[in-house]
């Protein structure tokens, strides 16, 4: 596990690599979820919803897509993903801080309650408890969280 990799903005030759690694990514998070099915409305998601409406910041190690994170004006963030060679590496941590340098007022995100991991992730980098809820999509209780500086 190496460190070296440069952040930059999203660009629109980024959809493939973006939705291969979400979905990669997810499917190791939540092997019982085909993800697979999913691709087809992820990519209509993505193009429609997160594109058009966020800031999206990009990881590049040696010219491979690690990681993104994205934030949009009010603050949320909707995605975080990290290649899992890359689970440990300071590059979650970079992407999220990115984040909060874009969004300096406050950052605002759902994670799945089931997920020790990423709330560990996001209580070591700042973030605190603001209530519970219900993904929409999935169905699935989530945490939602937020950070302030």
């Amino acid at each position: 596990m190496t460190s070296s990799f440069q952040l930059r903005p999203y660009r629109v030759s980024d959809e493939d690599a973006a939705i291969a690694l979400w979905q990669r990514t997810w499917q190791l998070a939540y092997p019982s979820i085909d993800f697979a099915a999913r691709v087809a409305w992820w990519r209509q998601r993505w193009r429609n919803e997160l594109v058009p409406a966020a800031q999206i910041i990009v990881a590049e190690q040696h010219d491979t897509l690690q990681g993104f994170v994205t934030i949009d004006a009010t603050g949320y963030l909707d995605q975080i993903v990290v290649a899992p060679e890359q689970w440990g590496s300071p590059l979650a941590a970079a992407l999220l801080d990115e984040a909060k340098r874009l969004s300096p007022a406050s950052v605002t995100l759902l994670v799945n309650k089931d997920n020790a991991r990423a709330i560990r992730f996001y209580e070591r980098n700042g973030f605190a408890h603001a209530g519970e809820d219900v993904n929409p999509t999935s169905g699935r209780p989530v945490l939602r969280m937020i950070w302030r500086p």
